[in-house]
This record gives C-alpha cells, structure tokens and sequence, in this order.
C-alpha cells in the first residue's frame, strides 16, 4: 500500500534519509527545500529517524504541509503510534525502535486519507514549538524579526494561522535555542571577561555582583586598541551618554566615546549597569580614570561632553577635577526650545551659541532679553560658560553635540532581545569592523590632512585671497577687510577671531597670513587631524573571542574585580514590566540645527523677507 520514497527528518535543520540508510549516511537540506520536500513525499514502511523526537517532529510538519491533524495513540523510548485525528479515516502509522539499532523504523503505514483534512487556517500541530523550529534560520539571520511578521510569513508558507503569542513564544524559545537565556548570559560574564583579557592583553573588563546571591550590578569593557588609539592619536575630547536598555532585566548602557581625525565617533569605553544611578556614574567615571592613568604618564586635560545629570557632574568633578564639562548643545537648544517656544528667540538663541566674543554674545542675549525677560532666570540655571561657544573654556574642535547618542540607541534597538554576552559581541563585532575599513581608508589617503580637514582647509585659504595682509614682524601679522581688522600670530597658531584657537585649524586670516609668507596652511593644523594620526588611531586590532564552548577548555580566570570565573552571577532584580514598552524615537532632525525662520525687515514679521512683504508702506 506505502509506496518507497525519500524520508524528511526534521530538526534544527531538516535532513533527508532514504528507507534503509543509517544515521551517517543522512544529509541536510534547507527549510525550504525541505517544506517542499514535505508536501511532495509521502511516508514509507522501512524510513529511518534518529530517535522519537525526531519522529514526532516529522510527522508533525508532514500533518502541516498535507493539512491533515495527527492524534498520537502512543509515544515513548521504543515506539511511536499515531493516526487521524478525523473519526473514522484510516490513516495510521506505527514506528517502533528495532534491536541492536539506535534509528526508529516505520514498522506499519496505512497512508490512505477519507477525510477531507483540515478546513481552515488553524491546525492543532501548529505549536509554539513548531513555530519556533520553522523560523529558526529566519531569526538567527534577522533577530529583529517581529511576533507580527512572523505569523504573516507562517500564514504565507504554510497556510497556517498562529496567534501574536504563539508567534512571540515560538521567537522567545529560538532565540533561547540559537544565543542562550538572559539567566545563562549573565553566569558566563566572568567566563567572558576572562576571555577579554586574555585575547586582547591590556584591554579592561570586569564585572561586579551584589548581594549574598551575587546578581548582577556591573560590566565595564574597554579594549587596548581603543585605549591605545585615544591616548595617542585621538583629540583630548570625550562624550558622555547612556541608554535605558529594554530587554527582560532592563538595565543602562553607559558609553565613553571620542572622535577620530575625520569626526567619526570612536567608542572608548562601554558598561552596563543594573541602573542608572549616581552611585553607577561614580564607578564609570572611576574606571575611565583607572584605564587612563594606567595607560599615560602625562593625563591630558579633557574636555568632556554630556547632558550634565547630577550623577555625571559629580562623577567628572570626582574623577576628572580638571577636565573641562559642558553641556550638549543639542540638550541646551531643545531646553530653550521647549521653554520658550517661540521660533524668533530660538533663532538669536543660536547666533549667541556661536558668538566668538563676550561682546557679541551680550549684545544677542541684550535682543532676546528685549523679547522675553524670563531669559534671564533660564541662563542663570543654564550657564552660558558651559556651552556658549564665547565663553566655554574647553577645546571641542567644532564638535558641539553627541554623536555617540544615536549610536547608543541603534546598539539598544538591535541588541535588546540578547542576553548581554552576546549584545556585548555585537559591539565588538562592530568595532572590530570600524577598525578594519578605517584602517583601509587611511592607508589609501595620501594627504596631510583626512578629507574633512582638507575641506575646511580649502575654504579657509580661498576665503583669504580678499583680505589684506600687513606683516608686523616675522610671526605676527595684521589681516585687514572691510568688516575689521584680525591680528595673527603663526608662532602661537592664534588668530584674535579666535576661530584657530576653537577648531584647530587655520582660520581664513591665518591661510592669508600663512600664504603672505610661503607657509604651507595645512601643516599648521592640529595634530589630531593628519593622517598620521588617523592610521594611528586605528594601528591596533580588536581580536576575536573564541566560541564559548572552547572557554573552560581555554583555562580559568578571575574577573577584574578579583572575582573566580566559577562564581555564579545571576540576574540583576529588576525586571521588564509586563505589556508593551513604550518606544522613544531618536528622530535625526533634532540632532540638526533649526532651520532659520526668515523675518521681514520691514514690518518684522515672521515667514516673509522684505521684498515679497505685502503690509501698506
């Protein structure tokens, strides 16, 4: 009655085995060949499983794809019974396990159907674990793949309709399967952070337990590639940031970062904490000053970035007493903005940001002061000598806002269903690849200067054909236009524009002082942005990390807190609130600058300029 053919074996991957083969000679295929092969083959006397699990899994995705439901009469260590789930149709097979064999055989097979199978789009084997096993390879490759997306791919492949839970546990249960629970990734942290260390000697990884259960409170991670590239190449500036992170035991990214030669963010170092607290910046901030001193004789004068919270300006003026802390501008502005809300304001708010002397920025607060009074209350909270570019005393090389914000949210959008070891990974994959194509890029540069530099160089040595150049003595010189009169001295790289002083680049007076003596302009630029210090910057390399099935076997270790690798670290005791978490969306236009809105110098209305006014004379 069976007839012979091809038998489909299911398991992580399907795999085919003819009547009569052994389990040596088995052989893969893909998920979807095998659903084709499902709905192509029919069962046969004398066809091979691995063992009972394999069995049931089979049938199971066969019932599937011939839309028919299978009730088992009988399952256990040497047989497998089961029929129709439709009264009064034939159908049934029996496999049992033969002697001596470890393989299960159909033993009988009656494969004729009287039924007309399943009507609708529900089947009763569509389990929450076969659903987890049908779109394994999908979320292994995509673990942003949504419960919504795939109940539609399931309906499309399968005809089969799962609810949004089913769906949303099949994921949770692949995702277990493919990278490990939440609860096992933090028990390898100590395993991990040996591993670190050991891979890449001189990099900084520890993690921290709290409590008689040790849960989880801390993970720093810096790698020596990254610390040898700031302290030798990289400009004395660093942002500070941090991410509320969304998985099962929530928790904060903490992340240092500094910006390279050609304004591309360079992670610096990372930590994840079970909370954002004081406490936890204070340990941050305490370790960044451990991995610097450590790595220099001489501790550069910082300045550092951040939205100043309490917690961050008390860790920097701790451990950083001589570093220079200013807010981000990008902070500041949607302050105003939200206090104010008035555009007009916003606009003269801006040009007193970038106002290069006291002066200038006294006159644009005089104007807004003129529109609204309660200006004055906002900058005495607000201090001005902590971002207005006229009075802040810190370096920050025309970089204003953080950059590393949107990196932060992109690292917690595609890491926040991993458990931490292998969102950790992720990061590292992705640095490890910075390192590489940059390191290509500045191999392949054959300027002074990195390409954004170059730029800047340009326009500053085209704008300073129209001024007039007065030479004082051998370093000074008196640059004359029609707006006023800038004195350079190329001695001290110095420029009473004080735009040499702020971005470390010529200025348009310098370039037209530089070029009155035969100077080459690109040679008097900061070190910071050759290309020297680019390849510098990325002269080392992130190493890989073996699979953690090889660490034990690698030796053990103890973690940088002087912890043994052995020592179970369990989950921090916070937890994601059941129901749905609420998105916040980095939305990229409020990283820019606010269009300027256009004011009619006439009737000083907004939205028109003078000439298309349209109000009586």
């Amino acid at each position: 009655m069976a007839e012979q053919g091809l038998s489909v074996v299911s398991g992580a991957n399907a795999t085919i085995m003819l009547p009569g083969q052994s389990a040596e000679d088995v052989y893969p295929v893909s998920s979807a060949d095998a659903s084709v092969s499902l709905a192509s083959q029919t069962l046969a006397v004398g066809q091979e499983f691995l063992d009972v699990d394999t069995c049931r899994r089979t049938l199971k995705d066969i019932a599937i794809a011939l839309h028919f439901e299978i009730r088992i009469v009988k399952s256990d260590r040497s047989r497998f019974i089961a029929k129709c789930s439709k009264d009064g149709c034939p159908w049934r097979v029996h496999v049992a396990k033969l002697p001596g064999v470890p393989t299960f055989t159909i033993r009988t097979l009656n494969a004729e159907h009287t039924c007309e199978g399943v009507q609708n789009l529900h089947h009763q084997q569509a389990s929450v674990g076969w659903v987890a096993r049908s779109m394994e390879a999908r979320i292994r490759d995509n673990p942003q793949y949504k419960p919504k997306e795939i109940l539609q791919d399931i309906r499309d492949q399968h005809g089969v309709a799962v609810s949004y839970m089913q769906a949303w546990r099949g994921k949770e249960r692949s995702m277990a399967a493919l990278h490990g629970t939440y609860e096992e990734g933090f028990k390898l942290l100590p395993a991990y952070c040996e591993q670190i260390r050991k891979t890449n000697p001189g990099s900084i990884a520890s993690v921290v337990a709290t409590g008689q259960e040790n849960s989880f409170q801390r993970l720093f991670v810096s790698y020596r590639a990254t610390i040898y590239g700031f302290i030798n190449a990289c400009r004395p500036l660093l942002e500070l940031d941090r991410v509320h992170l969304k998985g099962k035991y929530l928790g904060t990214l903490f992340c240092a970062a500094a910006i390279d030669a050609d304004d591309q963010l360079f992670p610096l170092a990372i930590a994840v904490v079970n909370v954002e607290s004081d406490e936890n910046w204070m340990w941050f901030m305490s370790e960044l000053r451990k991995l610097l001193g450590v790595n220099t004789d001489s501790m550069p004068r910082l300045t550092i970035l951040s939205e100043r919270t309490i917690g961050m300006v008390e860790a920097v003026e701790t451990h950083f007493p001589n570093a220079f802390h200013g807010f981000c501008l990008r902070f500041i502005s949607e302050n105003f903005r939200d206090t104010f809300k008035n555009s007009k304001l916003v606009n003269i708010f801006w040009n007193a940001v970038y106002a290069l002397t006291t002066a200038e920025f006294e006159n644009k607060i005089s104007e807004m002061v003129q529109i609204s009074e309660d200006v004055l209350p906002w900058l005495h909270h607000f201090n001005p000598q902590l971002w207005a570019v006229a009075y802040f005393e810190g370096v920050r090389y025309s970089h204003f806002t953080l950059t590393v914000t949107e990196l932060l949210y992109n690292w917690a959008l595609e890491c926040h269903e991993l458990p931490i070891v292998q969102m950790m990974e992720h990061i590292r994959h992705q640095l490890a690849s910075w390192f590489n194509e940059r390191l290509n890029i500045g191999m392949r540069l054959t300027s002074i200067l990195v390409p954004s530099a170059e730029k800047r160089i340009s326009e500053a040595i085209s704008d300073a054909h129209c001024y007039k150049v007065l030479r004082a003595n051998e370093v000074e010189f008196e640059i004359v236009s029609t707006e006023r009169t800038n004195i350079v001295d190329i001695r001290n790289r110095v420029c009473s524009c004080r735009r040499w002083q702020l971005y470390g680049l010529p200025c348009a007076h310098a370039a037209a002082a530089l070029i009155s003596c035969g100077q080459n302009a690109h040679l008097f630029a900061e070190p910071c942005f050759t290309v020297h210090s680019y390849r510098e910057t990325y002269s080392q390399m992130i190493h890989p990390i073996p699979d953690k099935s090889l660490w034990r076997e690698l030796g053990e270790g103890i973690d940088g807190g002087g912890a043994k690798v052995d020592i179970i670290i369990r989950p921090p005791k916070t937890r994601r609130p059941p129901g749905r978490p609420k998105k916040k969306v980095l939305r990229l236009e409020s990283l820019k600058r606010p269009k300027r809105v256009v004011q009619c110098g006439r009737c000083h209305m907004l939205g028109h300029s003078q000439k298309k006014c349209t109000q009586p004379m």
